[in-house]
């Protein structure tokens, strides 16, 4: 079998998702896109495991508060703040309340191309400007100024790993080792075995 089917990436669905009784759609939009879910937690998680999920990248809060200025500038609107730190302190004291106010279900999902195909089926960080066809864009209304204005975070559903490293210190950070589990699924033959062999067996 392919290595690319080794790939992983982490899912979280956050806390309006689950109230919403979306956790069967969402899962279902990535099985039936060939991915293979390997892990699966619920739980109400702590402050500081949200806080250290998002700084695992020492740069996250410059990075996001960069692509908040850059996502208000485009749209013509004035930022909170022109220091992206600034922006990116208050961004994680929100994700902190938003993603500690109910239970959210922590999924680690298997397949080529994991990452990127579960970013293009989420869709967009701000739902408002995520496209039809994606979970956010399809689920989702909110918009960077509605959670600015009530002084939270953007309500979009679902975080995803925004690429391969970032995804393997996400899930070291919310699975251990031993919490993943290996197993083959019959339609990986069909996703992956190079002559389609065992079809007619």
């Amino acid at each position: 079998m392919s290595e690319h089917s080794k790939e992983r990436t982490l899912v979280i669905i956050k806390p309006d998702g689950v109230q919403r009784s979306l956790i069967g759609e969402v899962i279902r939009r990535f099985e039936r896109v060939g991915l293979k879910l390997v892990g699966m937690k619920f739980s109400v998680p702590e402050p500081n495991q949200v806080e250290e999920h998002y700084t695992l990248d020492p740069e996250w809060k410059r990075k996001v508060g960069e692509k908040a200025i850059e996502s208000y500038e485009k749209k013509g609107l004035t930022p909170p703040s022109t220091d992206p730190v600034n922006i990116g302190d208050t961004v994680v004291e929100r994700l902190k309340g938003y993603m500690t106010s109910g239970p959210v279900v922590v999924m680690a999902w298997q397949g080529a191309h994991a990452v990127e195909l579960v970013r293009k089926l989420v869709g967009g960080t701000e739902p408002r400007s995520s496209d039809v066809g994606t979970i956010r864009g399809d689920y989702v209304l909110d918009s960077y100024s509605m959670a600015d204005t009530n002084d939270r975070a953007i309500r979009n559903l679902i975080h995803a790993s925004g690429n391969v490293d970032e995804a393997k210190q996400e899930l070291a950070h919310w699975f251990a080792d031993a919490e993943l589990v290996e197993y083959r699924l019959v339609q990986e033959g069909i996703l992956y075995d190079v002559n389609l062999d065992g079809i007619l067996e």
